[in-house]
């Protein structure tokens, strides 16, 4: 599968497949002392290639890769000291290492929020094996504000679609489903 568009090192060269009954395990950061851990009890769900502004991606990648979980299943096992909030004014709270960037976990507090509860994480800081496989890629246009060229969105759409990655440029229809049914059921909530 070599092809000149580079998405992200986890699906570059094919999707890793989920495997069944996946428990779970440790995201690290990329410091090579004294590194941020988190334990995730479980599997993730929702994976998929993000090209959006926000999500923190490896150096070279033109998306992150983010799933979410429970976020009463994250758990800061070392260095918590290290981690800060990256933009205290977004919905979705990142939290990364102060020292290499890496966002280790990003929640959202907003108790209306329709993903209220889950977190968002990058499971490729894992060097476990069977988490989740990404199924779609969102806000694929958003890798443009990002420095990617817009003459070459017709390729890197081309390259989603043949690693079996739908594009989107929002998210991925049942999750943009989620989104609107939550909003409607709060319209109709009596205040």
């Amino acid at each position: 599968m070599e092809n000149a568009v580079k998405i992200h090192p986890a699906v570059d060269n094919g999707i890793a497949p989920t495997k069944e009954g996946f428990a779970g395990g440790t995201l690290a950061c990329a410091c090579t002392a004294d590194a941020v851990t988190v334990a995730l009890n479980g599997q993730t769900a929702h994976n998929h290639v993000c090209g959006c502004t926000q999500c923190w991606k490896p150096d070279g990648a033109l998306f992150s890769q983010v799933a979410v979980i429970s976020r009463e299943n994250v758990n800061v096992t070392a260095n918590a000291d290290k981690l800060q909030v990256v933009n205290p004014n977004a919905t979705i709270k990142r939290h990364a290492c102060k020292d290499c960037g890496v966002h280790m976990y990003g929640r959202i507090d907003n108790t209306a929020h329709a993903f209220f509860g889950l977190d968002f994480v990058h499971t490729e800081r894992s060097t476990e094996t069977g988490w989740s496989a990404p199924t779609f890629a969102a806000f694929v246009s958003s890798i443009i504000e990002s420095g990617a060229r817009p003459e070459n969105m017709g390729a890197v759409r081309a390259r989603l679609v043949e690693l079996g990655l739908p594009p989107y440029d929002a998210l991925s229809p049942p999750l943009m489903d989620a989104l609107a049914t939550h909003a409607a059921k709060m319209a109709a909530a009596p205040n």
